[in-house]
């Protein structure tokens, strides 16, 4: 967990001791301004100013490897970065959805997905497509060789402000269709959607919106993805526990690792866990950052340490 600042320095929770550890970032990582994605002990970052600038780091070991840049990613709206790493070969790819408007049509946006091969060290661009009516965003996740993005709506015809699309990495098809080939619904009106990849499942978080008011949340759900169409919730957040979030604001941040899931507020150092494995809900030890000043914001990512993974 990091303050939003320049500062490289932050703390780590390790979950089983329920213990923190200070924890220092690659020197050339500014925590307000980065891009974050994790997989099987490597985190990928990536500037969120030029979007020009990616790094694959072992935080255990210090090493980072620099990627150039992918085609055409300093003209983008939006970013959604993701990283698969396979435990086998130790070989990583790196995706990028990049989302940009058709200039003076808000309804139409230019979607393209880059993929980065650590075998090859080049990227590649098998999906480039026009969207009507949605938008891509900066939630993503890397599930079993899936790559899962959040599209957004940009229209009151549709139902729902979330869709979820999947495209298979291995499979990869160039031409149009992404959605009618890979659109799952959401199961409701959500704010703050992420995605997490925890053991092989997919699994969402989000805030659950009113019918009539969407921005605001009655809850916090979990669901998993089973047979890539159908959402099981398999947790809600109790209310003693959403009232610490407050009804109106619905700003929220999670992550996940392992059967683990950390909910917090961006304006708090708290984090709410919820164990996949037990369906248990709890506090986790106190965080040792401060809050300086009263708009103070607090962010963080999960991922695995490993000493044997290298970038």
């Amino acid at each position: 967990m990091f303050t939003s600042s320049d500062d490289p320095f932050g703390y780590a929770y390790d979950p089983v001791l329920r213990k923190w550890y200070e924890i220092e970032l690659p020197y050339m990582v500014k925590t307000s301004r980065w891009f974050i994605a994790s997989s099987s002990g490597l985190v990928c970052f990536m500037d969120n100013d030029t979007r020009s600038e990616l790094y694959v780091c072992n935080l255990i070991t210090k090493c980072c490897f620099r990627l150039h840049e992918p085609p055409n990613l300093r003209f983008c709206d939006y970013s959604a970065l993701a990283i698969s790493v396979d435990r086998v070969s130790t070989s990583y790819e790196v995706t990028v959805v990049k989302s940009r408007q058709v200039p003076e049509n808000y309804f139409q946006w230019d979607l393209s997905i880059h993929v980065y091969d650590s075998v090859a060290m080049t990227w590649t661009t098998p999906v480039t497509e026009m969207l009507t009516g949605w938008r891509g965003g900066d939630e993503s996740v890397i599930c079993n060789g899936v790559l899962y993005f959040l599209i957004y709506s940009t229209g009151s015809f549709q139902e729902h402000r979330h869709g979820l699309v999947c495209y298979n990495l291995s499979g990869r098809v160039l031409g149009r269709g992404l959605l009618a080939r890979g659109f799952v619904s959401v199961p409701c009106s959500l704010t703050c959607g992420r995605l997490m990849n925890l053991k092989g499942e997919l699994v969402m978080v989000g805030g659950i919106g009113k019918a009539d008011r969407r921005d605001i949340i009655t809850g916090i759900g979990i669901w998993v993805l089973e047979n890539g169409k159908e959402w099981r919730e398999v947790g809600k957040m109790p209310h003693r526990f959403f009232q610490g979030f407050g009804e109106l604001d619905d700003v929220f941040a999670s992550s996940g690792t392992d059967d683990l899931i950390y909910i917090q507020s961006y304006g708090a150092p708290a984090l709410l866990v919820f164990d996949l494995k037990k369906s248990q809900w709890k506090w986790s030890l106190k965080c040792p950052v401060t809050k300086r000043f009263p708009l103070q914001l607090f962010s963080g990512f999960c991922f695995e340490p490993r000493l044997e993974i290298s970038p």
